[in-house]
């Protein structure tokens, strides 16, 4: 994938066209071509017909028309022959007997190979029947073009060392099969598409649907080219769709019923989309049902000077959408709430029990429980929350905590483990003044063992509260909070956990219980248990000691969902944190990160059972099964060298 991590910048052109006039639009797309090499564009696509213009009707039986068009088409070609895109031109192309609508291929100075259209549409507006023949049909596969013999046909694939490509032209993708679907089990990484959509009251947000949809069933970036201004003749009028389209989601797309030409641009991950495509194994099994084997025609993907277009989100986790971020958080906690009350029923549980900090993760795990008992018809008062103050217990967390716990009609205990632990202390003859990680993980695992005694006293459950940000970084005790009886947010990030209890916050609670959500969620994360600060404030603050959670989602989304490397990771995450994060903050973070994942392993092939909620889990039960000593020296070796 060489030095641009596998993106490739792709363009779809929207020229200014005139009806029949090919000399005029050979300049446009020409223009348009020479727009593109300024901004690096590797691949660029024009839409349906571009050189003589979709809508001509009974001129395509006109010789003058298609010796025009041929005439511009080696014009183009021939001026275009110093610049190494790859582009793609639609126009009528005459072979023996037939007329076919057709997608030409093109790249410094050479006709690659000509695609024909498969599927013509010839209903209501539609009459492409009377002009041209199908692709199916054809029982050629070279044709004479501009003085070459060039490969024809449906089975066309364009392929690189960094990038395949495959073409489909507007109606092909309306059909139940489209073309490219067959295309991208033969190996295109890019479906284009070339196209001539006329505009209707609710058709181009059924178009969007469709590129979507396709785009994500193949796995593949899309790229479509749609006809323009000048094309809006007689009954028809066209707005000029330009959409790039990477595996569902839209990258860039044009400004409709725009005058004036446009160049639609933005790269797209072919490397995540192959990742994509491995991980999912079903994904190949059906290329055998495609009868006739692709033939690959090579070309060469020009090295750029990469500079990303399209948006790096920061947050991977938690959507930009504020409608779409609310339906995520009713979804989640609908999940969380139905995977716990299973697991109540099944074992007969009489109670639920839970360490109650004052903290993010414990918050959550309380509110799933008074959902799901509310949702099974149990008393609120079968939970049991318990605080456990401890030497690094402050007053805001305490006071949350026991506010939190009144406000929701749960029952409480509060016992202390200060005495407990020094006792513990002196009994492995530990200085209590050390505060080192015997003195903190004693804590931990006090806390746990009366959590799981007072499960076994009440015939109950032990629900962990512990998220999957803490799993990745091993950012807990060993058999102390890293343990329960089911695991309620182990497949829920950091950086998504304030939202879940602000969503709860803002629909379901008012009052004291509001109020409270509201403090917990703008408390620091700590495990306090270092003593508090002089004025009484947290002093032990969990992201100053292994880094911002934002940056560790970040990366283990991506390193996980898409296997990047550390140098992808480095890369792209200068682009999602610019202006808030150094480079050099980045590296140091991403290298603790990639030391961390590995060297924790062994934590997370032992976790209890947890419902899995998002795309990304570390369950050892079928999501993340790692060595628990699988060694991290390639990926520190290369944070090294970065």
């Amino acid at each position: 994938m060489g030095q641009n991590f596998g993106f490739v910048k792709v363009a779809a052109a929207i020229p200014r066209v005139e009806i029949a006039d090919c000399i005029y639009n050979e300049r446009e797309i020409y223009n348009q071509i020479i727009e593109a090499v300024h901004r690096n564009v590797q691949i660029i696509v024009f839409p349906e017909l571009s050189i003589t213009a979709y809508t001509c009707g009974d001129l395509f039986g006109h010789t003058l028309l298609l010796e025009q068009a041929r005439k511009a088409l080696s014009l183009l070609v021939e001026e275009t022959s110093d610049y190494p895109i790859l582009c793609i031109v639609g126009m009528p192309v005459a072979a023996g007997n037939c007329l076919y609508n057709c997608a030409v291929v093109f790249q410094s100075g050479k006709i690659l190979g000509v695609v024909p259209k498969s599927y013509l549409p010839n209903y209501k507006e539609f009459y492409e029947e009377r002009w041209f023949t199908s692709g199916i049909s054809a029982t050629i596969d070279t044709i004479e073009l501009c003085g070459d013999r060039v490969p024809f046909g449906t089975d066309l694939l364009f392929e690189s060392a960094g990038v395949v490509v495959g073409v489909e032209l507007c109606e092909d993708l309306w059909v139940p099969i489209p073309p490219s679907s067959y295309l991208v089990q033969q190996g295109a990484d890019i479906i284009v598409n070339l196209s001539a959509t006329n505009e209707l009251i609710g058709k181009h947000s059924y178009l969007l649907s469709l590129v979507r949809q396709q785009s994500a069933r193949c796995v593949a970036g899309y790229v479509y080219a749609s006809a323009g201004f000048g094309e809006s003749s007689t009954d028809l009028v066209f707005a000029g769709n330009g959409l790039v389209v990477e595996n569902g989601s839209i990258l860039a797309e044009s400004k409709r019923f725009s005058s004036t030409p446009q160049l639609v641009v933005s790269e797209i991950d072919v490397e995540r989309l192959r990742t994509e495509r491995r991980v999912m194994t079903s994904f190949a099994k059906g290329a055998w049902a495609h009868g006739r084997d692709a033939r690959f025609i090579p070309f060469v993907l020009n090295d750029i000077p990469l500079r990303l277009t399209r948006k790096v989100g920061a947050f991977p986790f938690v959507p930009s959408d504020s409608l779409v971020l609310n339906e995520r958080c009713a979804e989640i906690l609908d999940i969380q709430s139905s995977g716990l009350a299973k697991r109540l029923v099944h074992t007969q549980a009489q109670s639920v029990v839970l360490g109650i900090s004052g903290g993010l993760d414990s918050t959550l795990a309380l509110l799933v429980a008074v959902r799901t008992l509310d949702k099974l018809g149990w008393n609120r008062e079968k939970i049991i929350g318990v605080t456990m103050p401890g030497f690094g217990t402050t007053g805001r967390t305490y006071h949350n905590a026991m506010m939190l716990m009144r406000s929701l009609g749960i029952t409480i205990r509060e016992i202390s483990i200060r005495e407990a632990c020094e006792l513990h202390f002196k009994d492995i003859d530990h200085d209590i003044s050390i505060q080192d990680i015997t003195y903190e993980n004693s804590q931990a695992r006090e806390r746990t063992q009366i959590l799981m005694d007072i499960a076994n006293q009440t015939g109950g459950l032990v629900i962990g509260t512990g998220d999957l940000s803490e799993l990745a970084l091993g950012w807990a005790t060993y058999n102390g909070d890293h343990m329960s009886m089911y695991a309620i947010s182990t497949s829920i990030p950091k950086t998504l956990v304030k939202y879940l209890v602000s969503w709860v916050a803002e629909n379901e609670l008012v009052g004291e219980a509001r109020d409270t959500l509201i403090d917990i969620v703008n408390t620091p994360i700590s495990p306090e248990l270092i003593p508090a600060d002089e004025n009484g404030e947290i002093k032990q603050k969990t992201e100053d000691l292994v880094g911002p959670y934002a940056l560790h989602d970040f990366f283990l989304y991506n390193m996980l969902r898409f296997g990047f490397s550390p140098a992808k990771l480095y890369f792209l995450a200068q682009y999602a944190f610019e202006g808030v994060y150094e480079p050099d903050t980045i590296k140091k973070w991403l290298k603790i990160f990639c030391r961390r994942f590995f060297n924790q392993q062994f934590k997370r092939s032992c976790l209890p059972d947890g419902p899995k909620v998002g795309m990304v889990s570390l369950s050892p039960r079928g999501d993340w099964r790692m060595p628990s000593d699988a060694s991290s020296a390639m990926w520190q070796k290369e944070c090294d060298e970065l």
